[in-house]
């Protein structure tokens, strides 16, 4: 019995050394996020490390302290003296991150990027809605929500944030091809990382534009920000605010129509994309048309602009926020 059970342990001892073994050749992953301690990110962390479990992948993700570009760079910095076999990133500035990225895949480093198709050093993006799709969405529900009429702004992360514009630049042209009463007040404003500067912005829009009937916040904080705006300024049922944003930090604001609703992917399922991508690269496996891959569905990538991008849009509303919170969303 004795010499049973010192076989047995043995033989443990030996496959959970043979296990951490295996996830050190495979080698580290770092996501980098433009901010941490948010609901969205925070629900993206879950997704990198519940993946990175299922998968035998050591993965991590690091948020820097505020959406500053220059932060972004110094954690790539740190991921490529680690020597990490991939870096992810969702960037704040594409631009400024091209040669400390372009720096990491010289290293002998695979990137992958979210939220920023065409990313030049980045081996693949990957988008779980396309540009076009997610803001004509907003851009359809916004003319609802006001009657195709009125005064309307847009917020976005900021202005270098590829995405954010790239669902603005939608969401506009399909209000001005349809909506032609409706008129866009200023230009669209950097604000909408930061729930404080979302709400001021909103509060000083509000006070300078009494035909003010809608924004459009393109970025999981400005929402929340010009919702709480628009209850503070009382008009509710009168400026309608939509975009995506966190279920579990809105859900009161949706529920006390302060936020009108919006469209999201799961930040949770993106988490775990990025570890599936890297687990498959890591492999020396490339994405292939027409196969099903966790988490994307069918892919149909572009191999010149290096870009996967599906379709998978979740509403936000009072009949579904409360179910998206209770998912850790």
């Amino acid at each position: 019995m004795k010499k049973f059970l010192v076989a047995a342990l043995a033989a443990s001892l030996s496959l959970a050394t043979a296990t951490v073994l295996y996830a050190q050749e495979k080698g580290k992953v770092g996501v980098v996020v433009k901010i941490g301690g948010i609901p969205w990110f925070n629900a993206m962390e879950a997704g990198i490390l519940e993946q990175g479990k299922k998968l035998g992948v050591d993965a991590t993700m690091i948020g820097p302290t505020s959406a500053d570009p220059a932060l972004q760079v110094r954690a790539i910095e740190d991921l490529i003296a680690q020597g990490v076999k991939v870096i992810g990133v969702v960037p704040n500035d594409s631009k400024v991150l091209e040669p400390v990225l372009t720096k990491a895949r010289d290293n002998g480093i695979i990137v992958i990027t979210h939220e920023s198709p065409n990313q030049k050093g980045a081996d693949w993006d990957f988008e779980l809605a396309s540009a076009t799709g997610f803001g004509e969405a907003h851009g359809k529900l916004l003319a609802e929500k006001m009657g195709g009429k009125g005064e309307y702004a847009v917020f976005v992360g900021s202005l270098t944030v590829p995405l954010h514009n790239a669902w603005a630049d939608a969401a506009i042209a399909y209000i001005q091809k349809n909506h032609p009463d409706m008129k866009l007040v200023g230009d669209r404003y950097g604000v909408a990382e930061d729930v404080d500067k979302s709400r001021s912005t909103a509060l000083d829009l509000i006070s300078a534009n009494p035909g003010l009937k809608g924004f459009l916040a393109f970025g999981s904080q400005g929402p929340i920000g010009a919702g709480r705006a628009v209850q503070e300024r009382r008009k509710v049922g009168e400026i309608f605010v939509l975009g995506p944003f966190s279920p579990g930090q809105g859900q009161k604001l949706v529920k006390a129509d302060a936020i009108s609703g919006g469209f999201m992917w799961n930040p949770k399922q993106a988490g775990e994309v990025f570890v599936t991508l890297a687990d498959k690269l890591m492999k020396g496996e490339q994405p292939k048309d027409g196969e099903e891959v966790e988490g994307l569905g069918v892919i149909r990538p572009d191999f010149e602009n290096r870009n996967i991008i599906v379709d998978q849009l979740v509403s936000i509303n009072k009949d579904t926020v409360a179910d998206l919170a209770a998912l850790g969303l």
